[in-house]
């Protein structure tokens, strides 16, 4: 069949979940047998989020293929539990690049390169990158941002383009917008969508459906006002309203028959019933856990929560399978010191100290790390968190004082974590680290081991950053073992305290690789151990 397309953008304001009803919708149609993905458009002009702060733009996630992308791209794969590639992601940086890089090439044949057709070829160029592959059936393309935005326009106007090729039968336009509800008046107020929807009509653009996310239930009233005043059917314009998790959203979408309203507009029969069961079964766990724990997250990103938007997520993830509500209680490790440790992570289960870069509260986690070595608690240790567990080994049980990471102290006479070889002439920062999916082999009878039940893994990586393993037999002859290797470098990608109920401090990033239906086995078996703890 023809690749049908749709396109799902933002009104009123940001932050009202595209990536989410994107996700949602894309669950939906593959309920009902269709091959779906989606990819983010992004308007800002860095080539990707791998240089930005985590305080801009939340965590950065990484694909198999080791692209750095927006972090929408762990909604999809944790919805779909299909993997997303370089392809699923495209900010306006990459657009431009590649135009000018044309351009110096000398590939435009001399002609005046400009936004139109130039700029919005290359966009709808990359709209239709996948559905090149025959591979999927449907593609969902989530704009960034919000209509009027001067960043978005030569989205939407790649976007009318695209309509107008290919129709309306294979191409749609889903408006997510806002509805808000005025307490004073005690109404809700569809002034600003229809607003929104006049400023997406005047790029030429009518949606086909409205999402309207709101904290009321729309009336009757509400919808065909809606739908009067933004021109569209009645039953395309979609209550959104605010879930208790994420998760609840398909199901939601679901009653309100968005994915059979994007059938009938593409003219599609439903290949089967939703096929939602093993959806339904984890919610069903996750909204009645048997057990709590609360789990201490030590980061330095702690003020935004989509810093570690996908801990968080394989939290619930784990949380659902051993039937636990998991308790994640943000600790910022440059306010953890010696005098308040113990006051600070009490009433803990386990604690996971998260990745991140340079030396900003380093201390506070390798403090951290020391209390709950010494006390028996779970531990998890994620990139950094791993590496800071090595360096406080180090320090604490091997008595070298001055053992440190180079990244934190480049003159250590004692670099128990030092930069890759590889690593060591590059300059530029853009997409330059160790990244994507590398094989691991794990030794038997380890934590690790238990939670695979598999000696070879895969796992995905960014960082500069590795374990000296000149220091390897010295941390062994003291306790800490090194359970995983890659087997082509021999870097250690796991490490491990033998004589501890669960120390575990990984490389890599299992948070990258959790989704709904296969929670990241990890996650699954240091709740397991806190729930021991409690």
């Amino acid at each position: 069949m023809q690749t049908k397309y749709i396109f799902v953008t933002g009104g009123v304001s940001s932050s009202l979940g595209k990536g989410i009803i994107s996700a949602s919708l894309a669950k939906l149609l593959q309920a009902r047998g269709f091959s779906v993905t989606i990819q983010k458009f992004d308007p800002y002009i860095n080539v990707d989020p791998g240089t930005l702060n985590p305080y801009e733009h939340g965590e950065c996630y990484v694909t198999d293929d080791g692209a750095e992308t927006d972090l929408d791209l762990g909604h999809y794969e944790r919805f779909l539990n299909v993997p997303t590639s370089q392809a699923n992601n495209v900010t306006t940086g990459r657009i431009y690049q590649t135009v000018i890089n044309k351009e110096r090439a000398g590939d435009y044949l001399g002609k005046t390169v400009q936004v139109v057709p130039h700029i919005t070829d290359e966009i709808k160029r990359r709209f239709c990158l996948l559905g090149e592959t025959e591979e999927y059936e449907i593609i969902i393309s989530e704009i960034g941002g919000t209509v009027g935005d001067i960043e978005s326009l030569p989205y939407v106007e790649a976007m009318r383009q695209m309509r107008w090729e290919l129709g309306a039968v294979d191409c749609m336009v889903i408006h997510l917008t806002y509805i808000p509800y005025l307490s004073a008046a005690k109404e809700l107020k569809t002034k600003p969508t229809q607003h929104s929807v006049k400023v997406l009509l005047s790029s030429g653009v009518q949606p086909d459906i409205l999402v309207c996310r709101t904290e009321h239930p729309l009336s009757l009233s509400i919808r065909k006002k809606l739908a009067l005043f933004c021109n569209v059917e009645l039953s395309s314009v979609i209550e959104a309203i605010d879930a208790d998790t994420i998760y609840d959203v398909p199901l939601l979408m679901l009653k309100e028959k968005l994915d059979k309203t994007v059938l009938k507009k593409f003219k599609l029969k439903s290949k089967q019933d939703p096929e939602l069961t093993q959806w339904k079964t984890f919610l069903g766990k996750l909204k009645n856990p048997l057990r709590e724990v609360n789990i201490g997250l030590v980061g330095k990103y702690n003020e935004l929560q989509d810093a570690y938007k996908s801990i968080y997520e394989s939290f619930i993830h784990a949380g659902a399978v051993n039937e636990c509500k998991v308790h994640v209680k943000p600790i910022h490790s440059e306010q953890i010191t010696d005098e308040n440790v113990y006051d600070v992570l009490k009433n803990l289960d386990g604690i996971l100290v998260a990745p991140g870069f340079g030396e900003r509260g380093i201390n506070g986690k390798i403090i951290a790390i020391q209390y709950v070595r010494e006390h028996n608690i779970p531990f998890f240790g994620i990139c950094l968190g791993m590496q800071c567990a090595v360096v406080e080994f180090a320090q604490n049980v091997l008595d070298i004082d001055d053992a440190a990471s180079t990244e934190v102290d480049e003159h250590t006479p004692h670099p128990v974590i030092d930069i890759m070889e590889e690593q060591k002439n590059i300059t530029q920062l853009g997409g330059t680290m160790r990244l994507g999916s590398y094989k691991c082999e794990l030794k038997k009878r380890s934590h690790a081991y238990k939670a695979y039940q598999n000696t070879s893994i895969n796992e995905r990586h960014r960082h500069r950053y590795e374990f000296n393993d000149y220091y390897e037999k010295q941390l062994a002859e003291k306790g800490m073992i090194a359970t995983g290797v890659n087997p082509k470098s021999g870097l250690v990608e796991i490490v491990e305290i033998k004589d501890h109920p669960w120390f575990v401090g990984v490389q890599f990033h299992p948070e990258l690789k959790s989704t709904v239906e296969n929670p990241h086995p990890l996650f699954v078996h240091f709740i397991k151990a806190a729930m021991e703890n409690s």
